[in-house]
């Protein structure tokens, strides 16, 4: 088995679990953007009781690595490189 095809089927799972995540990222992203900090759910980091201040780098941290997740799984569905399957020119 060459390394290609190693790659190639651990692909076909890197690109649904990174369209999952990069939406979960994004939604956590909006929930920090919404929530204030003693309204986050206790697992949330910035989760402060009595605090109503929002945490707006954590969303914008969020929303970045959920677009590089949605960009990741963009790139990796594209066409696969190959020169041989040009047309010739007459």
């Amino acid at each position: 088995m060459a390394a290609g095809d190693t790659l190639d089927r651990h692909r076909k799972w890197l690109v649904p679990l990174a369209v999952v995540l990069g939406v979960v990222l994004i939604v956590i992203a909006v929930i920090y953007w919404v929530e204030p900090a003693h309204s986050l759910p206790s697992f949330f980091p910035g989760h402060e009781e009595g605090s109503d201040h929002h945490h707006v780098k954590h969303g914008i941290a969020a929303f970045l690595v959920g677009l590089a997740c949605l960009a990741f799984a963009w790139f990796n569905t594209g066409p696969k490189k190959g020169g041989s399957k040009t047309p010739d020119a007459d």
